[in-house]
């Protein structure tokens, strides 16, 4: 579908994977999109769209096209996105509902006739966009690095199907940036390569075949990062997959429409001194079991410091208050809060008594902590975290891992050992990760770099449509 010779505006349809991370990513660039004219389908489960309309800033531009997202057994009654889900286990049923949603989406994009369609986890929609003459672009929430890592076609992963094991993934491909500090430990490689092959979705496709597929398929790839902070892992990916690479820069999240911070956390947080507070956040997803969510609870306990934990209740606990430690609100009233319910975590991560935020380093959570400045504690929990962990850690040195037994165990002296030593401004780690954090937020925050690869990319999508 070519454009017009006598217009520059195109027009994008939008399908991300069902979950909140992914839908918020996505409509962060339809954001930066907009703001240059361009019209925007977004194609979102009905239900889901009223919590996520605030960060649609063009609403002129950017309009939710509603779908309804089919029952599969298994699944809870009315579950659109995975924050909907009691455990991962259920999401392979969540993508199979919306592999079934492809004959609706069909529909959509041959009556809204958009120039393009961006997409991730949807294998089969390249060959869909692609018969009816629309550009299919593999918009990729998780960093180069980690496709790099995992899923290159150097480790002919295609080739032997269901024989990938933890000795495979331990190291990189063979021929990954020699600068890079990636590695996986044993339990991290063991539970990806476990993950990797397992079905996922319909049709008895694999998690590892589903992207490659997606990534063979696709007109070209598209990654939220910056050829400063990732550009050999994009020079690799381009080279080991023979295809197009677009960086649409950092994509920095935007302040939503209307959005104040709720005034009980304007308060309870204003009691405390400017960056001595100690932020926690898991995102939606994140399901700790009992006795671990009992062991960072403590270790914040340790540290002697206020605290604010956002945290789901563990696996097998009804709510927070069940599975706190025993005597544990008695002993931290006054100075710490563990709240069940989503907060507000951008504007929580700006106010100025917050020194320090603990992460699950899903990538939508070190791109709000990195444009803020609270220095990282990272505590990876699954999938691609492991190697954002990394990244942050020895790429970028902006952040520190918690430390981790053989089996993934972290302990509560763990926990504030990091704390103590990221918090205090004369030691050694202290210093390293604020002046490494202080110089990579001057860099995304420099003037005119967001809208200079924003630019760039626009005139790549324009490129693509003119082939």
């Amino acid at each position: 579908m070519m454009m017009s010779s006598n217009t520059s505006l195109f027009h994008v349809a939008m399908y991300p994977w069902f979950a909140l991370g992914h839908l918020t990513s996505f409509l962060h660039i339809s954001n930066k999109l907009a703001e240059r004219g361009h019209k925007i389908s977004f194609l979102m489960p009905k239900n889901t769209i009223p919590r996520l309309s605030h960060f649609n800033l063009h609403p002129h531009l950017i309009f939710f096209v509603p779908i309804t997202v089919p029952h599969v057994d298994g699944l809870p009654l009315g579950s659109e996105t995975t924050s909907d889900l009691p455990n991962y286990s259920k999401h392979s049923l969540l993508m199979t509902a919306m592999d079934l949603t492809e004959p609706v989406i069909e529909t959509c994009l041959k009556h809204l006739k958009p120039h393009m369609v961006f997409f991730d986890f949807t294998h089969w929609l390249p060959a869909l966009a692609c018969k009816l003459g629309i550009k299919a672009l593999h918009y990729c929430t998780i960093s180069p690095a980690t496709v790099g890592y995992l899923i290159s076609p150097e480790r002919k992963l295609l080739l032997e199907k269901n024989s990938l094991t933890e000795a495979d993934l331990i190291n990189p491909p063979p021929s990954f940036p020699p600068s890079s500090t990636i590695r996986l430990h044993p339990h991290e490689a063991r539970e990806l390569a476990t993950a990797a092959v397992k079905n996922y979705g319909n049709g008895g496709i694999s998690f590892v075949e589903r992207q490659l597929i997606s990534f063979a398929s696709c007109h070209a790839v598209v990654f939220k990062t910056c050829r400063e902070m990732e550009g050999p892992y994009c020079d690799y990916l381009e080279r080991q997959m023979r295809k197009q690479v677009f960086l649409a820069g950092p994509v920095l999240p935007d302040t939503p429409l209307r959005s104040k911070l709720e005034e009980k956390w304007v308060t309870w947080l204003g009691s405390f001194k400017p960056k001595t507070v100690i932020f926690c956040a898991f995102g939606s997803e994140c399901f700790l079991k009992s006795d671990q969510f009992k062991e960072l609870l403590l270790g914040f306990e340790l540290t002697g410091m206020p605290f604010l934990a956002a945290l789901k209740p563990p696996i097998g606990a009804e709510a927070i208050e069940s599975a706190l430690p025993e005597g544990f609100n008695e002993r931290t009233k006054g100075r710490g809060v563990v709240h069940g319910d989503w907060v507000q975590q951008l504007l929580i991560l700006s106010h100025p008594s917050v020194g320090c935020f603990v992460t699950h380093c899903g990538s939508g959570s070190l791109t709000e902590a990195m444009v803020n400045e609270c220095q990282l504690v990272l505590l990876p929990h699954a999938g691609d975290q492991f190697i954002n962990a990394r990244i942050m850690s020895g790429d970028l040195k902006v952040g520190v891992e918690v430390e981790k037994s053989e089996d993934g165990l972290f302990t509560r002296e763990a926990v504030c050992k990091v704390l103590r030593a990221v918090m205090d401004s004369d030691s050694e780690v202290g210093q390293m990760v604020r002046t490494n954090h202080a110089k990579w937020r001057k860099f995304l925050f420099s003037k005119g770099l967001e809208n200079s690869y924003v630019d760039h990319f626009n005139q790549n999508l324009h490129s693509l449509l003119r082939s």
